[in-house]
């Protein structure tokens, strides 16, 4: 195979399915890169067998690309991204040898990648889709980046490594949680005409949803095609495959709770500042606690370590009703959650000191559904 292509282009296109590629892989031809050569077009591939990333570059002048022989080949993806970063001019050619080997070549540079037969590579997983849903990219950029926050990153529960989504009746729900910590996100999505009545429960890891997110602009519109086993995200160029987590999503609504007996109405990077000056703290002990303590003189935020010192803050919130409260709980948890909401006004919901609290956007606060809610688990303690 034989081809010349725009430098920039090519390493884009490298970074882009480089991220589906792991370095822990026992499958030593997972660790390249497949560059596959047609008439008209090259395709790159990365993967890990559980997350697949593919872009198609089209022979045309956009890419600056010239097809001369067609063929496939299997490159160390380190070495071949290294290399072409470094080739001294903005363009480069790619041919293969008889033996496999492939000759990169950029103005005076020269340099020889011994290569894997394509052919050895995995085949990605045909998708014959049972439905395929339209999402602006955008808003699914934000509804994962508001539900990663709570997935979790231990294996001994994988269903919970992944966000769970009920897609059906015009509206998306999202939601993921490790167990100390939730998070959910309802949006409206426009179901096609045949899938308006049916409601589509899929599990997808958080890594592969992390990396779509870095793969998704802002005016893009992305493309879902969900099979039994396999969701598949089109977006442009790029193609990226994804294993669907096996099992049965717990019902979350049930940790949802329906009353309150304290709130606190406040700015959310107001309440954020001063939990990140907490943690100056409360990162120092034993224990990573911050405990809040509502009163009728107001709100007071603390961290605390016995080797270090104290630190001591009154809130200043726009309004707090109900029950005198102390509660603790885990800052970083508290930290990742406030952050997504943004500089908004939120409400966080208090039942009493051992049960789930819940931060809210204020307008959202008197709504029987909760369409962006992050829930934390409280942390016991001798005082709190």
């Amino acid at each position: 195979m034989k081809f010349t292509i725009d430098r920039n282009t090519f390493v884009t296109a490298l970074n882009n399915v480089q991220r589906a590629i792991s370095t822990k892989t026992t499958i030593p031809v997972l660790t390249g890169v497949k560059i596959a050569v047609t008439h008209d077009s090259i395709i790159l591939t990365g993967s890990d067998s559980t997350l697949s990333i593919e872009m198609v570059l089209n022979a045309d002048d956009k890419n600056n690309l010239t097809i001369e022989e067609t063929g496939a080949l299997v490159l160390p993806a380190n070495f071949l991204n290294a290399i072409v970063r470094k080739l001294p001019e903005d363009e480069l050619t790619l041919s293969v040898t008889n033996d496999l080997q492939a000759v990169i070549t950029s103005g005076k540079a020269t340099f020889e990648l011994i290569g894997t037969p394509g052919s050895e590579y995995p085949r990605l997983p045909e998708i014959d889709s049972k439905a395929t849903f339209n999402i602006p990219g955008d808003l699914f950029a934000r509804v994962i980046n508001y539900t990663l926050v709570s997935v979790s990153t231990q294996e001994i529960r994988p269903i919970f490594t992944g966000i769970h989504f009920e897609i059906g009746h015009d509206e998306l729900k999202a939601v993921s949680t490790d167990s100390h910590r939730l998070s959910q996100r309802i949006v409206p999505l426009d179901s096609p005409e045949d899938l308006k009545d049916e409601i589509f429960e899929i599990n997808i890891p958080g890594r592969s949803l992390s990396e779509l997110t870095r793969l998704i602009d802002d005016s893009d519109n992305v493309e879902m095609m969900v099979t039994d086993n396999q969701v598949l995200f089109k977006i442009g160029s790029v193609y990226l495959y994804s294993r669907l987590l096996e099992g049965n999503y717990p019902n979350t609504d049930n940790l949802l709770p329906t009353s309150w007996n304290s709130m606190i109405q406040i700015e959310a990077d107001e309440i954020l500042r001063s939990i990140e000056r907490a943690l100056i703290m409360s990162h120092q002990g034993k224990n990573n606690v911050v405990k809040l303590e509502i009163s009728e003189d107001g709100v007071v935020l603390s961290g605390k370590s016995d080797e270090v010192g104290v630190v001591t803050e009154n809130l200043n919130v726009s309004d707090h009703q109900g029950d005198d409260l102390s509660i603790s709980f885990n800052p970083d948890y508290m930290r990742q959650a406030l952050q997504t909401f943004g500089a908004q006004e939120v409400v966080i919901q208090f039942q009493n000191p051992i049960k789930q609290f819940i931060i809210l956007p204020t307008e959202e606060a008197d709504q029987d559904t909760f369409h962006r809610l992050q829930l934390i688990t409280p942390i016991r303690t001798l005082t709190a």
